[in-house]
């Protein structure tokens, strides 16, 4: 979508917060080798994997505090830090709820300040702005999402699970709630504005290269490839960005199972 319609589309990234202590999953009954196990179910989405069993279970609040945090100390970095912590959380063991893990795993996105982010994790305004996000995250009870069975009952309310996409436009509100095919969300940005301007696909990868100077996972490369309603070939995405790379204009990065390609 950001290839598609650039800045005609503005973004705000709210945090669910899905648990405050270890414990919390504990007592759903997972334990860390069922939470590596679950993380290959992921597999089918395409995206850079490295499942291993980490030494306990851990809490999420630490993590979407610190992206609350570098929202307010920088609008925009956000969605560096999301990514980054993605990132860690799929291919990586680093434990997401310590202080002192965090620092080393922020210092890879760009635009933050690692350890101003984490002398901010417990400040007022980043609890006010988090819990803020948590009750907004918990407003899905009579939603479309809801409708779909694209929500969960996990604390109390009816949430909205994740990647939920709630597109606004003069007082019309709709909701692509849960994971969704990507030809969903265009059709109902088309029809909330047909007059936006949509940017093609590209021959090659470099232009998304270009475009996106934080890089792209192979799958991610095949997704912006696809036409219409194709389906992703992401063998062929992985072949000319080897070209690419073979040309010298661009870079692959390893990350877990696959890897970051970049603009070189």
């Amino acid at each position: 979508l950001e290839w598609r319609y650039g800045d005609q589309l503005d973004w705000r990234l709210v945090m669910i917060g899905l648990t405050e202590s270890a414990g919390q999953y504990a007592g759903r009954g997972y334990t860390p080798l069922k939470s590596a196990q679950g993380h290959t179910s992921f597999r089918r989405f395409g995206m850079p994997l490295s499942p291993r069993p980490r030494p306990r279970l851990y809490a999420t609040a630490r993590a979407c505090r610190a992206v609350v945090a570098a929202r307010l100390l920088e609008p925009g970095s956000d969605w560096h830090m999301f990514r980054t912590l993605q990132f860690a959380w799929l291919t990586t063991v680093a434990m997401l709820d310590e202080d002192s893990a965090l620092p080393e795993v922020l210092s890879n996105a760009r635009g933050v300040d690692a350890d101003a982010i984490v002398r901010l994790l417990d400040s007022p305004e980043v609890t006010e702005a988090y819990e803020r996000d948590r009750a907004e995250a918990r407003s899905a009870e009579g939603s479309a999402a809801e409708l779909q069975g694209k929500t969960a009952q996990t604390d109390g309310p009816v949430r909205f699970t994740a990647p939920s996409l709630v597109f606004e436009r003069d007082g019309v509100r709709l909701v692509a709630g849960g994971f969704q095919p990507v030809q969903a969300y265009d059709l109902v940005i088309a029809n909330l504005d047909p007059s936006l301007e949509r940017r093609g696909v590209p021959e090659s990868p470099e232009p998304l290269l270009d475009f996106f100077r934080d890089g792209l996972t192979t799958q991610e490369v095949a997704e912006l490839l696809v036409r219409g309603n194709g389906v992703p070939d992401r063998i062929a995405a992985e072949r000319a960005l080897l070209e690419l790379a073979w040309a010298g204009t661009a870079t692959r990065t390893p990350v877990g199972d696959d890897a970051i390609w970049r603009h070189a």
